[in-house]
């Protein structure tokens, strides 16, 4: 027996929806699936910034550095303590 390893949801009626179709494999043929489903899912999870909030830092940032407002890097690491 060969493991392919892929992704996809489980619909409101409890079918499994691949995000691909599986490649490299004659059909039809009998298969086992196992589905791992997390056991928590972090709606709010501090890493995940919002993509309106990074594009807008990223605006900033193009508008700072074309005015010159640049950090010289000799100074970008002064007052973190990065052990």
């Amino acid at each position: 027996m060969k493991a392919i390893e892929v992704t996809g949801k489980i619909d409101s009626q409890g079918n499994l929806i691949l995000d691909e179709p599986i490649q490299g494999t004659t059909y039809p043929h009998q298969v086992r699936v196992i589905v791992l489903v997390p056991e928590q899912v972090e709606e709010d999870d501090p890493d995940d910034t919002p993509i309106e909030e990074i594009k807008a830092s990223l605006r900033r940032a193009l508008q700072q550095a074309k005015a010159g407002q640049r950090l010289p890097l000799s100074e970008m690491w002064e007052g973190i303590d990065a052990e």
